[in-house]
């Protein structure tokens, strides 16, 4: 049985104030890079490779910016909960949330 998209998406919104900068992104990237297949980050409509510290930069992610994490397969549903984790408390930065 093929899993849903909704199965293998998570939308998060950014809520620590320096937005998604180049540490929180080198540590998504670190953690798709354990993925066995795709990790993608969609913001509007550009979907980026989430193993690419560039390419997750380039979408410019402010404080309250909504993206979609996407896996391209059910085995990396691990790989997708742990950066949803990590975005949910602000990359772990003191000045996260409200």
């Amino acid at each position: 049985m093929k899993p849903s998209e909704k199965e293998l998406a998570r939308r998060i919104s950014i809520t620590n104030e320096l937005g998604l900068h180049a540490r929180p992104a080198a540590l998504i990237a670190k953690l798709a890079g354990n993925a066995k297949y795709n990790v993608w980050i969609v913001k509007d409509e550009e979907k980026v490779d989430a193993t690419s510290i560039i390419d997750i930069l380039s979408l410019a992610c402010l404080k309250g910016t909504e993206i979609t994490l996407k896996v391209d397969d059910r085995a990396d549903i691990g790989v997708l909960n742990r950066i949803t984790a990590l975005a949910e408390t602000g990359f772990s930065e003191e000045d996260s949330g409200e």
